[in-house]
């Protein structure tokens, strides 16, 4: 006999699963949120001279003559509001809150176009590094792009192609609307996104795969009218209104083009990525995306690390994080405010060997402060090749400001209007073109720039104040930056070709010219030490004594002088009034590096470094083969 079963024993059930998608329909929500946070912070406390360097390298204008020149090319409305967003780098935290705002946009609609499950919404964190690593692994390429607005274009492209994504999949797939949406869509969104919006097209037709409501010849059908629409779009429009484009750049408008004659692949990278994944989470859309049990859970947190640790690994990997690009960032914002200590306090604090773009830098800030003499060589020298796989002139990225402070503006505004013709106008070739024109009493042209500046929103203020000096000459010569520079104009400032090439060519310039004051002799001398030419040496400190009749010597001119005489007895120094410490310091320096003769040069420096590393001797004899990039 069976036995009978209590009416009191509870009833057994089998166990359910504790995680399900409805205990997680937040979690793509706090998780996006918590991510864009963390970025926030990372981004406004790591890169804030390196905002404020894209956006001086920015321009947008209040003006209808500006929008209407910015829609002469496909995706014209996309530059033009990138722009428009990349100016609030003035402010860093305010233009990072908007980049910020628009990724989250971004991470929405990627879960509202593809219906991705709340179980999987750590994936929403890819696009996101991806659209970030897109603006913050550019590192010197921000001098060279001329994609204007970049900062912005790819997450506010991405959102638009993302929208009419989404826009298709709510669609009936009744009467062809789907369809007839695809062919409205490419030419609406082409002349206003570009690549974008043929990206938008090509995202429809592979989603239509994945949609049970379509047919087979629906899907074929929509595939081949996807190919029609990229393929020809492009070209009609070229034939009607885009002519001024080149057809090779038809189909890649609002993208980047990383090229310096050779392409640079690796900067595509993040771009292939991003697109990439779009197209699988169109592969791997379904329909029927209903809340399911996660059997699973211990499995499904595994996931979730891996993808979370797998996207902050990748992002912090991939971000540029050359200390010398940073450490140059801060010395061109110290430059714009004339700020020449806050150089100094960089270069004091630099635990790596410098770049040459650091080196000079720091050259010209000791020689505002007029220290050179003494202290020239009391910093690191040296010419580590940037961390970049091109090289980058000096002239192109701080060109202008050498030229400009070292008393050469012709030279400074030629590389303005060349630059400008070739990655397109922006805030900082205005800027320099309008110290330009002052300091060369063009105070006409000066306004042209000064107009310009004064319909933007953040130089409006900066413009009035130049413009003052356009209006009253006599009160540049006062002025705390331009008013240096006057006493070194005493020269015919002509043209002639740097090569690109713009440190030797600017010691030899600046140790050639007379000099007709204490400032120029002072320069000339600091020129001729680093040219390491007997001869030029010379010839300068013959006139830095007759411009400094009184007052002792610097050191270094000092330490020069002994040396030079010691070497080739051409010059009689017994008379000059040497400090006792130079005679016996360069001495022990001679004593020393002949006691140590079966040391390799490395080896040598290293040893004369701590005694000798801030004399002339110790640059002169030890500190060569330096490279200008």
């Amino acid at each position: 006999m069976k036995k009978k079963t209590s009416a009191k024993e509870p009833k057994r059930t089998e166990k359910q699963p504790w995680l399900t998608e409805r205990r997680l329909r937040f979690y793509p929500l706090l998780l996006g949120l918590v991510a864009l946070a963390a970025a926030f912070v990372f981004i406004t406390s790591r890169e804030h001279y390196f905002l404020l360097r894209v956006q001086e390298m920015n321009l947008f204008l209040y003006t209808p003559l500006f929008f209407k020149q910015q829609l002469v090319v496909p995706g014209g409305l996309l530059t033009y509001a990138g722009t428009y967003f990349t100016q609030y780098f003035y402010h860093p935290w305010l233009g990072t809150l908007l980049l910020c705002l628009w990724c989250g946009l971004l991470l929405w609609l990627t879960a509202k176009a593809f219906r991705v499950p709340t179980r999987w919404g750590a994936l929403l964190l890819v696009p996101l590094v991806l659209v970030l690593l897109t603006d913050f692994d550019l590192g010197y390429w921000i001098y060279l792009l001329k994609l204007r607005g970049h900062f912005f274009i790819t997450v506010i492209g991405c959102c638009v192609a993302l929208s009419a994504v989404w826009a298709f999949r709510m669609l009936p797939a009744r009467y062809g609307l789907r369809w007839v949406f695809m062919v409205l869509s490419a030419i609406v969104l082409y002349p206003v996104a570009g690549f974008y919006g043929l990206l938008a097209t090509v995202l429809m037709a592979v989603m239509a795969w994945r949609m049970d409501t379509n047919t087979l010849g629906w899907k074929i059908g929509g595939s081949l009218l996807a190919l029609v629409l990229v393929g020809f779009v492009p070209m009609i429009y070229y034939r009607a209104i885009y002519y001024q484009t080149s057809s090779d750049d038809l189909w890649r408008t609002a993208l980047p083009l990383f090229d310096t004659g050779i392409p640079i692949p690796q900067y595509y990278w993040p771009y292939g990525l991003l697109f990439g994944f779009f197209v699988l989470l169109a592969l791997a859309f379904r329909e029927d995306r209903s809340a399911r049990l996660l059997k699973q859970p211990v499995l499904w947190c595994l996931l979730q690390v891996v993808i979370i640790g797998g996207s902050v690994y990748g992002c912090w990997h991939y971000w540029y994080k050359d200390g010398n690009f940073h450490r140059e960032l801060i010395m061109e914002d110290a430059v714009e405010r004339a700020d020449w200590q806050a150089i100094l306090d960089v270069a004091a604090t630099n635990p790596d060997e410098p770049t040459r773009m650091l080196w000079m830098y720091k050259n010209l800030a000791i020689f505002k402060l007029g220290r050179g003499g003494n202290e020239m060589y009391n910093y690191r020298n040296g010419s580590k090749k940037p961390e970049s796989p091109f090289t980058l002139p000096i002239a192109v990225q701080g060109g202008k400001q050498l030229y400009l402070h070292y008393g050469l503006p012709n030279y400074c505004y030629r590389w303005c209007m060349e630059d400008g013709v070739e990655y397109g106008w922006r805030t900082l070739y205005l800027k320099y073109m309008v110290r330009c024109a002052l300091v060369n009493g063009e105070y006409v042209l000066a306004q042209r720039y000064i107009d310009l500046l004064k319909q933007t929103r953040y130089y409006r203020d900066w413009a009035l104040h130049y413009e003052r000096l356009a209006l009253q000459p006599s009160l540049i010569e006062k002025d705390p930056e331009l008013g240096p520079i006057i006493p070194l104009l005493d020269h015919a400032d002509v043209l002639a070709s740097d090569q690109s090439v713009i440190e030797t060519f600017l010691l030899t310039l600046l140790s050639s010219q007379p000099a007709t004051n204490p400032l120029k002799a002072d320069l000339m001398m600091q020129a001729a030490l680093q040219q390491k030419s007997i001869p030029v040496f010379w010839r300068a400190f013959d006139q830095y004594v007759r411009t400094h009749p009184d007052g002792p010597m610097p050191r270094h001119y000092q330490e020069a002088a002994f040396m030079f005489g010691n070497l080739e007895h051409n010059v009689d120094i017994s008379g000059m009034p040497f400090d006792p410490s130079i005679p016996e310091g360069y001495r022990q320096f001679m004593q020393i590096a002949k006691q140590n003769t079966n040391m390799g040069e490395e080896q040598l420096k290293q040893a004369l470094k701590p005694l000798f590393g801030n004399t002339y001797y110790y640059d002169y004899f030890l500190m060569r083969g330096l490279k200008t990039y």
